[in-house]
């Protein structure tokens, strides 16, 4: 960017004034409250947010009801307090207010400060703005006046024609004291006569007083934002002493004069200023010539809401190109101005960090030998740019982190990851409970990997291993989240990553599958033509034969799975036989099931609670679909301690379902209100093909129970979620089960039409050869005779492998029926 004159920046105050809707309201109530004391509002933001300009704004809205004064605290001389009350005085002379005793009272303190130099005009310059001290200098023309107070008096008494001025100012104690005072104790009461004199004056029209840039007047001190000053203590002084109008002070931090007196937290009202909201970036953009739309907002996007950004790239230039490049270095000005320079190299390291507390900025000082202890950290974070994140963590302004990593070399980028991924890790270790309603040791693991990603050795693998950590212990959000920052880091890295670009397909493939979207899951894999022995290409094959399964084609994801068995040696094989003995146990191979379960069970890690817990899960559903129900009971008891062990989110919420679906043949009464906590969970956890199968276990328990409308609904919830989750075999399912709801209500053809469209579906997506001999037995049981179903019937019958017999398996089956359509568990 060409170097340009800093003038140009203040046309940014002449600007149009947009948004801020809330603190003018703000304003507006406080001003109301204008002598009932002294009132201090503190408008707090950022550098670059506004502060100035609403500064601006709020002064010409006031103007015409109050009188107004301003102090700009970025003028060095407006920092010292004999020159601040001189600007004041005049401001507010102007204004019609007489400042006769603080005039004198002020002469008397310039002349203590330059005691070689005697009384001109053209020494003070606010003499002739003044009648009192008009007309001494005019009764003592000619002769050189110095200024004691008891000189001054006398002369004013000789000099005025007014009998009641002559006697406010004989009769003034403080005026007749202040040749006794000490410097100190003079300046104080020359702010004491200010005051008053303004007191006098506003009984008929209130003032408001405006201070702006605040922390320029801590910063020469040793002092940072939160901590005791004595700079500023005059100025504290006078505002307590204005009590008929209204103090304005805009800061970058909060004023914290409740450090100093409790009392100041009555008087002081503090207002954030915010980012401004996309709609007035853009308005502004427009005003300043951005005629692109999508440069205007590509740069209100950049901008975070900051007016600072947005001016910068107005005065950049209108062309578009030009306009989106923003000095990072300016930006940084803006923020680090009075901030200390021994804090500014902490800063450009602790950027690296999305978020940060006191034992990462403990670590980070360690390993660059930086100020560590308790008072460095409270002085860091009290810097507006600082934010809360959590009860305990702090992040930067996104525009000024950004600005500071691009300070740091990528080395010590890495080196600084380093330190982060340590200590993150450290934290995965063991839970840590929730802040604000979000897993800490979700968080721990998502920051884990996000820094581990800036380890030129990291792989797909190693971040497949966060991501399940992730998944076990914050669900499919906290995946979501390890799985944005790796679009990000693969978005921005300066070379293509094959290895990540897959792992970033394998973690979607498996997101999808958690909410049961067939469609994503078999979009993001259309081929399978992959090499398989890594872990991610065997994890991302097993994601997408998921989604053919859940879709009904149930051929092809057999074929995966049995495929990655076969091929991987690696830690995925494991999962990949129990996807296809899953697969067995769908399509009636139940000895099969077992035998594999079993042979799964004896070369997986003992460790492994949550692949051990499926295996249990799995032979629950092979006795359920064999209606060995006691067993499949003790199956599932057993699933959810693996799972209690293993720590999981998802899976617990399975048994939940799973629990559901089989106390609608046991026990209806009990299975509705499991049947309702299911709903809730998966409702929450977005899992539709889960939520689906709830409804399908409530719509059967009231069936059971006799509750026929409450049956109907719930059916038509599981249709509806179902369907949308495009989870065939659950639809057929739910269908079929309708079925009985027909029959119980007297809808004998619906009944039909259920039952032939479900044994359709359940042989399209060639699983469960015992629901489609079930639905045989319904029509039996109320006499009905099709010979499609039959013929299905027939051939489902020859597919099954029953852990006993099949006709003991059909003498069950029967017997269900018989008690669904009687009532009776």
């Amino acid at each position: 960017m060409p170097l340009e004159p800093r003038f140009r920046r203040v046309a940014a105050l002449n600007r149009r004034f947009v948004d801020r809707v809330p603190v003018l309201e703000a304003f507006g109530a406080e001003i109301a409250r204008v002598g009932s004391g002294p009132r201090v509002f503190n408008v707090v933001g950022v550098g670059g947010i506004g502060k100035s300009r609403l500064i601006k704004e709020l002064r010409e809205r006031s103007a015409k009801t109050h009188r107004i004064a301003v102090l700009d605290l970025q003028i060095p001389a407006m920092r010292q307090q004999e020159d601040a009350l001189a600007v004041l005085r005049v401001e507010l002379g102007r204004q019609g207010v007489r400042f006769d005793r603080f005039d004198i009272a002020y002469a008397v303190l310039w002349q203590r400060l330059h005691p070689h130099l005697r009384l001109t005009s053209s020494q003070l310059p606010f003499i002739r703005e003044s009648e009192a001290l008009s007309q001494i200098l005019d009764t003592a023309a000619g002769v050189p006046v110095f200024g004691t107070s008891i000189v001054l008096v006398r002369l004013l008494e000789k000099a005025t024609s007014s009998a009641l001025q002559r006697r406010r100012i004989k009769v003034d104690d403080t005026l007749r004291q202040l040749d006794e005072l000490t410097n100190v104790e003079l300046a104080d009461a020359v702010t004491y006569l200010f005051a008053e004199d303004l007191r006098n004056a506003s009984a008929d029209k209130p003032y408001v007083l405006f201070v702006d840039a605040y922390e320029a007047l801590l910063a020469a001190s040793s002092a940072r934002p939160g901590q005791p000053s004595s700079r500023d203590v005059w100025l504290r002084d006078l505002i307590a002493q204005l009590d008929l109008g209204l103090t304005v002070v805009a800061s970058r931090e909060p004023v914290g004069w409740q450090a100093h007196d409790p009392a100041w937290s009555e008087v002081i009202r503090e207002v954030r200023v915010d980012g401004l909201p996309m709609e007035a970036r853009l308005e502004l953009l427009t005003e300043g010539g951005i005629a692109d739309d999508s440069a205007r907002h590509s740069i209100a996007t950049a901008s975070q809401g900051l007016p600072f950004y947005l001016h910068l790239a107005v005065d950049t230039g209108t062309d578009a190109r030009q306009a989106a490049v923003v000095s990072s270095e300016q930006i940084l000005q803006r923020f680090l101005q009075h901030v200390g320079a021994d804090e500014i190299r902490t800063l450009e390291l602790l950027s690296v960090a999305r978020v940060f507390d006191f034992e990462i900025f403990q670590a980070v000082a360690d390993a660059f030998d930086l100020p560590r202890h308790r008072m460095a950290w409270e002085s860091l974070t009290a810097y507006s740019f600082v934010y809360p994140a959590g009860a305990h963590g702090r992040r930067l302004h996104q525009l000024m982190r950004s600005a500071l990593l691009d300070r740091l070399s990528p080395d010590a980028c890495a080196y600084v990851h380093a330190v982060l991924r340590r200590v993150w890790d450290e934290r995965a270790k063991e839970d840590q409970g929730t802040e604000n309603g979000v897993a800490t040791l979700a968080r721990a693991v998502r920051e884990a990997a996000y820094s581990a990603l800036h380890d030129p050795v990291f792989t797909g693998e190693d971040l497949l291993g966060y991501a399940d950590k992730a998944l076990t212990c914050g669900g499919k959000q906290a995946v979501d989240g390890v799985l944005q920052d790796l679009h990000e880091y693969l978005r921005d890295a300066p070379e293509e990553n094959p290895d990540l670009a897959q792992t970033a397909r394998c973690l979607e493939s498996e997101a999808a599958i958690l909410l049961g979207d067939a469609d994503a899951a078999t979009w993001l894999t259309p081929v399978i033509d992959w090499p398989l022995s890594n872990v991610v290409g065997a994890r991302l094959a097993i994601a997408g034969a998921h989604g053919r399964r859940i879709a009904g084609d149930t051929g092809k994801a057999l074929a995966i799975f049995r495929k990655v068995w076969q091929e991987h040696t690696g830690p995925v094989r494991p999962r990949a036989g129990y996807c296809m003995t899953d697969l067995d146990m769908c399509q009636g191979r139940f000895r099969d099931t077992f035998a594999v379960a079993d042979e799964i069970a004896r070369i997986a890690d003992p460790d492994d609670h949550l692949l051990r817990g499926d295996l249990a899960r799995l032979r629950h559903l092979a006795y359920r679909f064999t209606l060995h129900l006691g067993e499949s009971q003790a199956a599932l008891d057993e699933a959810a301690a693996l799972y209690e062990q293993a720590g999981t989110i998802v899976e617990p919420a399975n048994i939940i379902t799973n629990r559901a679906e089989l106390l609608a043949w046991t026990d209806p009464q009990r299975a509705v209100d499991i049947a309702g906590e299911a709903v809730e969970t998966h409702r929450e956890l977005g899992a539709l093909h889960e939520l689906g199968k709830a409804y399908t276990a409530m719509a059967i328990a009231h069936t059971h129970l006799g509750g026929f409308d409450e049956a109907a609904v719930a059916f038509r919830s599981a249709a509806d979620a179902l369907d949308r989750a495009r989870y065939r075999s659950g639809r057929a399912r739910a269908e079929l089960f309708r079925a009985l709801l027909y029959i119980r209500t007297g809808y004998t053809d619906h009944a039909l039409a259920s039952a032939r469209w479900a044994v359709n579906e359940l042989i399209e997506a060639e699983v469960y050869p015992t629901l489609i001999m079930m639905a045989e037995q319904v029509l039996d049981a109320i006499g009905v005779q099709d010979a499609y179903i039959a013929s299905a019937a027939r051939d489902a019958r020859t597919r099954i492998d029953a852990l006993d017999s099949l006709d003991a398996l059909r003498r069950r089956s029967a017997l269900l029926v018989a008690g669904m359509l009687e009532g009776t568990a």
